[in-house]
């Protein structure tokens, strides 16, 4: 695997899938020494978003969201979409959701039929989900941040201290303990209330656009353009650039 921007990663058992811009998906079972394709069955190579939901593998691509049963040996199309890049997957109990531009829509029977899940949503182009408990939130490009506290069912905009501009860019998610962090184009944002109110959480980083997030143990991971930074609470786990036709 070399050559090609890591967009997504999901641990799955004993197994690592990264989801990459132009190579599709790879597998590794020893913790990332060696990696070994895993995209039979894919019709895009382009994985912006992986999920794991028991013993099944979800992959969202440029045209559609893909499913493996067998820890990505093969994949098939759902049929949510053939001309729509899927950028964001999440897992709430049973139900897996997508977003994408046309916003989000939700599975309770792995994929094999999709509905979808906007009331409330007022910016229709998903490009992060993230589940916190009872909570998911669906980040948009340009519309901050929507919280629903229903397994989608209603959607309320949650953008209390995100000014206009970049910052209502939302690329991802991340959360640790109580607090909610945002990957935005304006740096990063917490809450400490669940989405109710957000305050900016980029001193020391160099650039404002913040593509991706995560929180290994205690730390939390902050994936720039082209930089990497770390803080004892929020560290760079990949960096992430929006994919290129």
């Amino acid at each position: 695997m070399t050559g090609s921007p890591v967009f997504a990663l999901a641990f799955a058992g004993a197994n690592l899938f990264a989801g990459t811009a132009k190579g599709g998906v790879f597998r590794s079972t020893d913790n990332s020494i060696s990696w070994t394709a895993a995209s039979t069955g894919l019709t895009s190579s382009s994985v912006l978003a992986l999920a794991w939901s028991g013993t099944n593998l979800f992959a969202g691509t440029y045209d559609d969201v893909f499913l493996s049963t067998n820890n990505g040996t093969n994949w098939t199309a759902t049929g949510l979409s053939d001309d729509e890049a899927v950028y964001s997957l999440a897992v709430s109990g049973n139900n897996i959701f997508a977003g994408m531009h046309g916003g989000v829509f939700f599975s309770t029977n792995n994929g094999t039929a999709w509905t979808p899940a906007n009331a409330g949503i007022t910016n229709s182009d998903i490009l992060s989900l993230m589940v916190s408990g009872t909570n998911i939130f669906a980040g948009t490009l340009g519309g901050g941040v929507f919280r629903s506290t229903n397994n989608g069912t209603s959607w309320t905009e949650v953008n209390s201290g995100l000014p206009p501009g970049p910052a209502r860019g939302v690329s991802s998610f991340a959360v640790n303990g109580s607090n909610i962090f945002a990957g935005t184009g304006g740096g990063v944002f917490r809450s400490t209330n669940n989405g109710t109110d957000w305050t900016l959480a980029s001193t020391g980083l160099t650039g404002p656009t913040v593509w991706s997030l995560a929180v290994p143990a205690r730390i939390s991971l902050q994936g720039l353009r082209a930089a990497a930074f770390f803080s004892p609470l929020t560290t760079a786990q990949r960096g992430h650039q929006q994919a290129q036709a």
